[in-house]
């Protein structure tokens, strides 16, 4: 009788049928957007919203897999990936802008990220950094140079709200410090990646500002020029994740 294969909870992913290049996103149907970019693909899992499909890039074995919305379920996405095999992951997201210089459809490459995101406090203290993983933001710069030579580089912050609430916020201040923007997963992937031993980057396209300072009704949904820095912040995490060293 053929032995069944042991899988990772929640996410239904086989243990150790992963590829070591693992691109992540919060949308199922984009994740299966840029599976659509690889050869061989093969499906590995849907479950909830964690959709999980593998294949090759440029002959190199590549998985993309979407981890939903916010630092708690991500979270449960990036630890089953590890487990699975995972060495680099590069998160493709959206975020909303901190600074007025910022256009839609801008890109940014994440450096680190502030640790607003309600979950990795309960990880490790909060004195702990959130960053990237050099190498990966300079694959990530060499591809942008040709595919999008606009594209930031620098801090953002991951927030545990969507929506804000009565209570302030940290993002005024972050932005007269500096920080290009605000999203809901990177700084819980950075500080996974860096306490499992493997390699993280991350990529966002600016959807426009951040809500706390126009309000969610001025919020404009893909228009044209997102659609193509989505394409674009697709394919600088395809073409650089298959030159990191695993």
């Amino acid at each position: 009788m053929k032995k069944m294969e042991k899988i990772v909870p929640i996410i239904d992913i086989p243990y150790n049928k992963i590829a070591a290049r693992v691109i992540a996103c919060g949308d199922p149907a984009r994740a299966e957007k840029i599976s659509k970019r690889l050869d061989h693909v093969e499906v590995v899992a849907k479950s909830r919203e964690y959709w999980t499909f593998n294949g090759t890039y440029k002959g190199v074995p590549v998985t993309v897999s979407s981890h939903g919305v916010g630092g708690n379920g991500a979270s449960v996405s990036f630890e089953g990936l590890i487990l699975g095999g995972a060495k680099v992951i590069i998160r493709v997201g959206t975020c909303g802008t901190l600074q007025k210089d910022m256009p839609q459809g801008a890109l940014i490459i994440a450096t680190a990220a502030c640790r607003d995101d309600g979950i990795t406090p309960q990880f490790i203290p909060i004195s702990y950094p959130a960053v990237a993983s050099m190498d990966v933001v300079a694959a990530m710069q060499e591809a942008a140079k040709e595919i999008n030579p606009d594209a930031r580089t620098g801090i953002i912050t991951t927030s545990g709200l969507f929506y804000t609430g009565l209570m302030p916020t940290n993002n005024r201040l972050f932005s007269e410090a500096g920080v290009l923007a605000m999203e809901n997963e990177a700084s819980v992937l950075f500080v996974i990646a860096s306490v499992r031993g493997i390699k993280a980057g991350c990529i966002v396209a600016a959807d426009g500002p951040c809500f706390e300072f126009v309000g969610s009704e001025e919020f404009d949904h893909y228009p044209e020029k997102m659609a193509k820095a989505v394409e674009d912040e697709i394919m600088i995490a395809l073409e650089s994740i298959i030159k990191v060293e695993v």
